[in-house]
């Protein structure tokens, strides 16, 4: 375009060029004359404003020329300026959104199937949040999760955590699975002890009772008496005993909640717990083994379960009016306090970026980006220049 206003201005330049050598060639050559007079001006004029916004004309350091590299600085500030007066204010932004459907538009692309065709981006969404999730094998992220996992249970008072999780078991009877397990443990505790039992009895008698056999009656009778007591405690839900037992966890639960040295014994294992150095091997490996299975998960599932998971969401928003009418309440919530919390930050990313850049880039960027319109203004002032040479020199002509 650049070049075809430039040909225009220098077939203008011929044709007053052949006005002057040849003025009475024909009655219409002064007519041509001022037409091509007043449009060798408008063009001249007009390539001098175009060339003027981005350098200096011919290089002259002409005042008020090169106006794009030379106020760069206050382009990119006012620019910043109007985006953040026009699109970044809260009310703004509230404004504009008050009859966005953002929860309709996000359950249709949610529930409805990609066209035929066309890429199944929510399919590749699993494959690639495995991959952002594999990627995450570095040690800092390893060291991260532990110093969490550290400071979460740090914070934590676990005396009272461990007093609902007890009162919870006896409430609902689960205690009894632990007795009835500690009874069995004993059971094959005492069967397989038996003959260290009876070892440890005969070497407590003395020759004498030994030599009667007293020592082999003794054991016998306090291993089956151990063992009766530890089957009628398996087999009575009502015995004393587990009465007993169920009695001690609900003082101890009361202790944990109301005296400070109960729950100085739970925190002091806890503490224990956080110093012990084995902690952060079993942070680690907790923390690897879910990684790589929610990585392994998502990259072999194709996106099927975490597709169908986002069109059953999507469905029931587009099925659930006041779900809707919530879900675009707190969008539009959310983006007005994007715009509220980093409206600025984003003005002085704008600003600092264009005062950033050279000015032979600031230039270049604008002048592909309307130079071609700045060309149409050259062409259009080259013809409605000589278009006014005509009018003028009509006008000169009803005067005489």
């Amino acid at each position: 375009m650049r070049a075809v206003a430039t040909l225009l201005l220098a077939a203008m330049v011929v044709l007053f060029a052949i006005t002057l050598r040849w003025p009475l060639l024909h009655p219409a050559m002064p007519w041509l004359r001022a037409f091509a007079e007043a449009a060798m001006v408008g063009g001249l004029a007009d390539w001098f404003a175009v060339t003027a916004l981005f350098r200096h004309p011919l290089g002259l350091p002409i005042p008020h020329t090169a106006i794009i590299p030379e106020q760069k600085d206050r382009l990119g500030e006012t620019l910043a300026s109007f985006l953040k007066d026009n699109f970044l204010k809260p009310q703004v932004v509230a404004r504009r959104l008050d009859d966005a459907d953002m929860a309709g538009a996000l359950a249709r692309w949610l529930a409805e199937p990609p066209a035929a065709g066309s890429p199944n981006r929510r399919k590749g969404l699993a494959p690639l949040i495995g991959q952002l999730v594999e990627g995450l094998d570095d040690p800092a992220f390893a060291r991260l999760v532990e110093d969490m996992a550290r400071s979460r249970l740090a914070e934590m008072r676990l005396a009272p955590v461990v007093a609902d999780a007890v009162d919870t078991l006896v409430t609902r009877g689960r205690h009894e699975l632990l007795i009835d397990a500690a009874v069995d443990w004993g059971l094959a505790t005492i069967v397989d002890e038996a003959p260290t039992i009876r070892g440890m009895v005969t070497e407590r008698t003395n020759w004498l009772l030994r030599l009667a056999g007293a020592d082999e009656s003794m054991s016998s009778t306090m291993i089956t008496s151990v063992q009766r007591l530890l089957v009628e405690i398996r087999h009575d839900p009502d015995h004393p005993v587990r009465l007993r037992l169920a009695e001690a966890l609900a003082q101890w639960t009361f202790d944990l909640r109301h005296f400070p040295e109960a729950q100085a014994r739970v925190e002091g294992f806890k503490d224990d717990l956080l110093a012990n150095p084995a902690m952060a091997g079993w942070v680690k490996g907790l923390w690897d083994g879910a990684r790589t299975a929610l990585a392994t998960s998502l990259k072999d599932d194709s996106g099927n379960r975490l597709g169908g998971a986002l069109a059953a969401l999507g469905t029931r928003i587009a099925d659930d009016a006041a779900l809707q009418r919530s879900l675009n309440t707190a969008l539009r919530r959310a983006v007005a306090g994007l715009a509220r919390e980093h409206g600025d930050s984003i003005v002085k990313l704008v600003s600092e970026t264009v005062r950033g850049w050279d000015a032979a880039t600031v230039t270049d960027k604008v002048e592909q980006a309307v130079g071609r319109d700045l060309q149409f203004i050259r062409i259009n002032g080259t013809l409605i220049g000589g278009l006014i040479g005509l009018a003028i020199h009509a006008a000169v002509e009803l005067a005489r």
